[in-house]
């Protein structure tokens, strides 16, 4: 049985420089003989989530910083590559304690768009999560006034477009489904222009992660060339989701797993040729491993 292992694989460059700003502080902590906390898992991957910790990266939640400044005050508090609103830097600020900034640049430059619209007064819609700590902190920047979605569905139930209106996303959302949506609401706001209603148009901006979807199509003639494919993936990945989905569309002997004793080992039944790849916040070495444990069974 040959395995393989996409050649376009692995951490996303945001992903990359997070993790690294994550081991450097580490290495620093250790020497001064701090700790250092993040706020809220690093990436959606438990494999690297363990790896840190065991570096001794403590993953907390906002609820624990007023008892860090008490007794911890010396602590370093990185902010994970999700970002976080304005009243959190506020809050640290007002508490004393060190922060990091590992906020991925692309989510920088998202928020700043956001805020910019919000300033102007434009209606914010958002494509995304509401409850993913991404979207909280686009919330934050905007006073959590916007509108936020994540079907076509949702998007029908807009009603009022009387003020100008910008239209962005998540940068871990499918581009597809953003780009479906962004057709409706063009052709929504452009029947009402042409109703006499309202003179506003649309302005939409595609800020899904180019990372994530110049993989994709790689990624889909790679699944199409394997019998099998095996989809590596935190389950609470957004961009996991969305990639092992399409995945699945041109290979439907797709399989999606989080943890190498997911694996059925019945799916490889008559397989020669099967293929490995993951989420942008999928580790290599782990991908690896999953490697190793498929040849190990099929090729000993």
């Amino acid at each position: 049985m040959q395995v393989t292992i996409h050649d376009k694989a692995g951490f996303c460059w945001g992903v990359v420089r997070t993790v690294d700003i994550a081991e450097e502080t580490l290495s620093k902590s250790e020497i001064n003989k701090q700790n250092t906390y993040i706020l809220g898992h690093i990436i959606h991957n438990p494999k690297e989530i363990e790896r840190l910790e065991n570096r001794g990266l403590k993953t907390i939640s906002h609820k624990d910083l007023e008892d860090i400044a008490l007794n911890d005050p010396s602590a370093n508090i990185i902010i994970r590559a999700h970002g976080e609103p304005p009243s959190t830097y506020k809050k640290t600020e007002e508490l004393g304690l060190s922060v990091i900034d590992a906020t991925c640049p692309l989510v920088t430059n998202l928020q700043n768009r956001v805020r910019k619209y919000y300033e102007l007064g434009y209606q914010i819609i958002i494509f995304g999560k509401r409850d993913h700590a991404e979207v909280i902190g686009l919330r934050g920047v905007c006073n959590d006034e916007c509108i936020v979605i994540k079907t076509l569905d949702e998007a029908k139930q807009i009603t009022d477009f009387g003020k100008q209106t910008v239209f962005m996303s998540q940068t871990t959302m499918d581009k597809h489904i953003f780009h479906d949506v962004k057709e409706y609401l063009d052709s929504k706001i452009n029947n009402l222009i042409d109703l006499g209603e309202i003179d506003n148009k649309l302005i939409g901006r595609d800020t899904t992660c180019r990372a994530v979807t110049s993989r994709e199509e790689p990624m889909l003639e790679f699944a199409k060339s394997n019998d099998v494919m095996i989809f590596v993936s935190g389950k609470d990945s957004s961009n996991g989701k969305s990639l092992y989905n399409s995945c699945l569309k041109v290979n439907p002997k797709t399989h999606f797993i989080e943890d190498i004793s997911d694996i059925d080992l019945n799916w490889f039944a008559g397989a020669e040729k099967v293929g490995i790849s993951g989420a942008t916040s999928t580790p290599q070495w782990y991908m690896e491993k999953v490697k190793q444990f498929i040849e190990s069974e099929f090729n000993n």
